[in-house]
């Protein structure tokens, strides 16, 4: 691999890493120069993150984006289940419908 395609290889963060770096910043009183510094991160990507994190302690869900708090990715867990759970529904009541249909032909 060169030098050109490691730079433009975007870095991955787990919700777990964000949230400790947002935790420098509001908490433990770095600076969001400091704590980038610290982490090898860039401002904006930390600024992102404490705006993310402001959000959901309003309760405010990040649409696209994992959650950061325990709350959030809690609702967005029970969401993708809600949302399962509507489509297994929409599946038996098309199924259910269609059995009736045949079994009404069948008696006639």
């Amino acid at each position: 691999m060169n030098e050109v395609s490691i730079l433009n290889q975007r870095r991955a963060f787990t919700p777990e890493f964000k949230l400790e770096a947002v935790d420098l910043v509001l908490n433990k009183g770095y600076s969001v120069t400091e704590a980038c510094d610290a982490l090898d991160i860039g401002p904006t990507a930390m600024r992102r993150w404490i705006d993310q994190y402001k959000k959901e302690k309003l309760g405010i869900i990040p649409e696209g984006r994992k959650a950061l708090t325990p709350e959030q990715k809690q609702i967005q867990e029970l969401q993708k289940r809600v949302d399962r759970l509507e489509l297994e529904k929409d599946i038996l009541k098309k199924a259910t419908a269609l059995l009736m249909t045949d079994e009404f032909k069948l008696k006639r």
